[in-house]
């Protein structure tokens, strides 16, 4: 049963952000150094499959290079000695 209000009667239903759109997100924001650090984000977020999701080739080599590109190393904040 649908909540009342609703188009067509029908249920919710939560969107989620496809596997491969997050991996995206995740290299652009620089949070990713490589690959597996990615897949690690992707797998803590609870994303499923994500071996056989980014298996291509050709998807791996885009996603290694938007990580090398935004990558941003955490900086120690102490002064220089």
């Amino acid at each position: 049963m649908g909540r009342p209000g609703l188009l067509g009667g029908g249920t919710v239903k939560i969107m989620t952000i496809p596997t491969i759109e997050r991996a995206f997100q995740i290299a652009r924001s620089g949070q990713a150094r490589d690959i597996a650090t990615l897949k690690r984000q992707l797998e803590a977020d609870g994303c499923r499959a994500v071996d056989a999701l980014l298996a291509p080739r050709s998807l791996r080599g885009h996603l290694e290079a938007i990580c090398l590109a935004a990558f941003k190393p955490a900086t120690a904040d102490t002064p220089d000695s």
